[in-house]
């Protein structure tokens, strides 16, 4: 038997560091959108894309970061995804207009879809047995703690030296942290099974929700119904169905589809995809309420962010102990009319306590309705199917963001362009009815057993 690297657990420090800064950059950016619209003049629908870009090519291209990994070895992938992720980040942050600003939120996501799943795969390497699950337990936190400590990052470098500070932050740590990973990182063989990439199938997947965030981004404009929007997501469909047929067809399809005919995964996808798009969307909208019709500074709404960042984590905690002894559907439920209820607050009555009080009560919820997901996908797999769990569920968990600030700009889109309140009362009141429609999709979909063994979401 052979004995432990007695520094693994320095490697998955730094390999926690890097998924951190990936997470981060999700929700960092909420709190600089309204200074960096102001200082490069950006359109409502670009300010959007300033976050979808990111998510999209992060979940659309994940799986074939991991299949990446397997084919031509998980240290090279780690270190090439962290290199062109953190010179990205350097370029981002040197934009002066919307062309470099989305293509270095563009090759950042491209960045972040190489190393996190190339990452994972060497944490689950490395440890063995208990070991395993307590690092996958450290390595989720990280997850959930770089999604809640971004918003107040956010506000302290944007009200400090600057918007551009969201994005040079990472050059300093990924050079450190490359620079360690280079000594650290041990040579694995790639995989000595033959093995294609599905690059279409990549390609496929990330153009067809590309395409539909392209409708639901512009419905705010041409109308929900008309010709323009409903042509779009009917071409986002077709490619879909295509990508459906690539994956049937090609000997290394990127995800077995076959996965999805089980129900625990279908429901567990689902869960991440609405919980994800309605965190978003709740951090996007009150982000501008707080700095555009309240006036508040970027520090002041960083730091009235707190609360709503600490109930994240406070509901999965709970949450955590109870899904053991009533399973993951109960806490689904209960997450959902939980988020429900609290955004269903600023919905109904306008002012920074009410708004700050309400997305607090609905983050306690969503951070429950997480770690059902994750309990609910991983109930019935096996554990060499656990990668393409995990890849599946992270993908979900970043294409939810993309469609969650889609869907919210547009149909907040009075508020965010002008000056009225009408718009985030209905931001609001969508994301407290989606809430309440989940609740219910969750009583139906959601299987009831008590997990025999706690699964764990991993970014």
């Amino acid at each position: 038997m052979t004995q432990p690297d007695p520094r693994r657990w320095r490697l998955l420090g730094l390999l926690a560091v890097a998924q951190f800064m990936l997470i981060l950059d999700v929700t960092v950016v909420a709190i600089a959108l309204p200074n960096i619209e102001t200082d490069l003049h950006l359109q409502r629908e670009t300010l959007t894309w300033v976050v979808s870009a990111y998510t999209l090519m992060f979940g659309g291209l994940m799986l074939l970061g991991g299949r990446a990994a397997d084919l031509f070895g998980s240290r090279r992938v780690v270190l090439t995804g962290l290199m062109v992720f953190t010179l990205a980040s350097l370029v981002t942050g040197l934009a002066t207009g919307p062309g470099v600003l989305l293509g270095g939120r563009v090759a950042q996501g491209i960045g972040a879809a190489m190393l996190s799943p190339a990452a994972l795969a060497v944490v689950t390497k490395t440890f063995d047995a208990e070991e395993r699950n307590k690092a996958l337990g450290i390595w989720s936190a990280m997850g959930g703690g770089g999604s809640a400590i971004g918003v107040l990052l956010g506000g302290l470098l944007t009200a400090g030296p600057g918007w551009q500070w969201v994005f040079y932050i990472n050059l300093p740590i990924g050079l450190v942290v490359f620079a360690l990973l280079l000594r650290m990182l041990p040579v694995d063989r790639p995989s000595e099974q033959p093995g294609r990439l599905d690059v279409p199938g990549a390609l496929l997947v990330t153009a067809g929700t590309g395409t539909a965030i392209y409708a639901l981004i512009n419905a705010g404009d041409h109308g929900w119904l008309s010709a323009a929007t409903l042509g779009t997501l009917a071409g986002a469909l077709v490619l879909y169905g295509v990508f459906a047929w690539v994956q049937r067809t090609v000997r290394s399809p990127l995800m077995d589809l076959r996965i999805f005919s089980r129900r625990p995964v279908t429901a567990g996808t689902f869960m991440i995809l609405v919980a994800t798009a309605l965190m978003i969307s709740m951090f996007f909208l009150g982000s501008f309420y707080l700095q555009h019709f309240q006036q508040y500074g970027a520090l002041r709404t960083g730091l009235l962010f707190l609360p709503v960042a600490v109930a994240a984590i406070v509901g999965a905690q709970v949450a955590g102990h109870l899904v053991g002894r009533t399973g993951a559907r109960p806490v689904a439920i209960a997450g959902f009319l939980i988020t429900a209820a609290g955004v269903a607050v600023p919905a109904i009555w306008e002012g920074t306590a009410v708004v700050v009080i309400g997305m607090t009560v609905g983050t306690v919820g969503l951070g429950a309705t997480f770690v059902a997901a994750s309990t609910t996908t991983f109930a019935q797999i096996d554990h060499r199917e656990a990668g393409l769990a995990s890849g599946i569920l992270s993908t979900f968990h970043e294409f939810g963001a993309s469609l969650g600030v889609a869907v919210v700009s547009s149909v907040a889109a009075a508020s965010l362009a002008g000056t009225v309140s009408t718009g985030f009362t209905r931001g609001f009141t969508f994301a407290a009815v989606t809430a309440a429609v989940a609740a219910v999709l969750a009583l139906v979909v959601v299987p009831a057993f008590k997990p025999s063994t706690g699964g764990v979401h991993v970014h």
